[in-house]
């Protein structure tokens, strides 16, 4: 049985708390949007590849997602105020290797030690909101937290086109990152100063060993969705894709053997033979393989196949994330009433917004901002409508002592799938695009999201006694 060993925690600074560490959040959420408005001038400065240009998102997902349990239980060993400033220290630090980064290579392995200090950064937010706010303010702590991470969009959106169309000082793309450098530092001296000391969780221990197994895992079954063209799809790309599916198993069988040792596997392995749970994942994978994939070959779409600059790029998706956010603050209460159909539902209006895209894609030769940001909004309010109550839905049979777990599995499956769909969907897309068609790629590559939703939406039909 693990033991708590701390002094009483001061909350009498909670809300200023609360500020500083929605604040990193808020940059995290930012970090993943404003990248994507930067991708074609990076690509065009550092000459490279299409595939070093989704390898600077995907390994950024990859590292994430791996390490974001072992960042939360060194939380739990080292306290999540220290835990958090080093993370918020590494981000800021990473961030600034990747504004200087000279070349395709040099940004990929920056942006992989900055994933990797992300999942040091994030799992600590939520914990700290968890730890000062057991009381009636609860839900208000919660409330503002979702509506910062909802904002987060659409100002990564504004702020990676502003940043790059005003060339601040010369810099470029790079002001995309160097932009963390001043808020990671204001939110390091705020932690320093009124974060309190957290409960310490003695014997809690670490997996470092399933942590790196299953990252080799995935970068060999991703990777080469990612360099698969560059390499002409040899016996290699094929190779290494195996190699990847036979590390994956052997990660399963070290994590029993941990389990058997009487260790904390990385993974909840009685997690693995809960049928719904486990149809819950799969669904949560389906959604999210469509989700970052989708704003990236947007972006791309619109700066490189229809010329349009990266502030008015940008600005065409604030209207998607405002949408998003509305969609976000009432699918709870809808939820209360629909139960699952409300993801449904939700799955529905994305499938609509992408078949109106099309249309609009085929039937007018170069749409302008304003239509296709009419358009987006569509898919935005659906993804709203499903992003929320996804999680609950999911969870929802996950028993409570389990729950941080079933919460953890759900955070690194939704990254995986982030990462593999900007592999696999992004590899298509720009397949396609390299053979002088914008628009056909952006028709195919909406018709995968579409297929991706629709399998999304057909095993939560399955996800049953869900509570809001």
């Amino acid at each position: 049985m693990h033991q708590i060993v701390s002094h009483p925690v001061d909350t009498s600074r909670r809300w200023f708390v609360l500020a500083t560490v929605v604040a990193a959040q808020f940059m995290f959420g930012v970090d993943a949007f404003i990248v994507n408005v930067a991708i074609p001038t990076i690509a065009a400065e550092l000459k490279a590849s299409a595939a070093q240009i989704e390898a600077v998102i995907a390994i950024y997902l990859i590292a994430y997602a791996t390490l974001v349990v072992t960042g939360g239980r060194l939380g739990d060993i080292y306290g999540t105020r220290n835990v958090f400033i080093a993370g918020v220290a590494g981000f800021t630090v990473t961030s600034l290797w990747c504004a200087l980064a000279q070349s395709g290579p040099e940004l990929i392995a920056a942006r992989l030690a900055q994933g990797a200090t992300a999942a040091l950064m994030v799992p600590q937010v939520l914990a700290t909101i968890h730890l000062l706010f057991a009381d009636g303010a609860r839900a208000r702590a919660f409330g503002i937290y979702g509506i910062v991470l909802g904002l987060a969009g659409a100002a990564g959106f504004l702020l990676g086109g502003l940043l790059v169309t005003l060339d601040l000082a010369g810099l470029g793309w790079r002001a995309v990152f160097f932009v963390n450098v001043p808020f990671g530092a204001i939110i390091i001296a705020a932690a320093l100063k009124i974060m309190p000391m957290a409960p310490r969780r003695a014997g809690t221990r670490l997996d470092i060993r399933g942590a790196i197994v299953l990252f080799l895992g995935l970068l060999c079954l991703i990777g080469p969705l990612l360099f698969g063209h560059d390499l002409h799809w040899s016996p290699a790309v094929w190779g290494a894709m195996a190699a990847g599916i036979a590390i994956i198993a052997m990660f399963l069988r070290l994590e029993r053997a941990v389990a058997r040792r009487g260790g904390m596997p990385l993974i909840d392995l009685s997690l693995l033979s809960d049928a719904a749970f486990m149809r819950g994942l799969v669904a949560v994978f389906f959604f999210f393989l469509a989700n970052l994939s989708f704003y990236l070959v947007m972006t791309i779409y619109l700066q490189k196949g229809l010329h349009i600059p990266p502030l008015q790029a940008g600005l065409v998706f604030v209207p998607l994330a405002l949408t998003f956010v509305l969609a976000s603050r009432h699918s709870g209460t809808r939820a209360k009433h629909r139960g699952t159909l409300v993801l449904i539902e939700g799955c529905a209006v994305q499938i609509a917004g992408l078949a109106a895209l099309a249309v609009t894609a085929g039937k007018i030769d170069a749409p302008s901002a304003i239509v296709l940001s009419l358009v987006l909004t569509m898919f935005g309010y659906g993804q709203g409508l499903v992003m929320a109550p996804l999680s609950s839905a999911v969870l929802s049979t996950v028993k409570p002592a389990s729950a941080g777990a079933g919460s953890g599995m759900y955070g690194t499956t939704a990254q995986i799938a982030n990462a593999a769909g900007v592999a696999a969907i992004g590899a298509v897309f720009f397949a396609i695009e390299s053979a002088g068609s914008a628009r056909l790629a952006l028709l195919v590559t909406s018709a995968l999201f579409a297929l991706s939703i629709s399998v999304c939406a057909a095993f939560l039909t399955s996800v049953r006694h869900f509570t809001a």
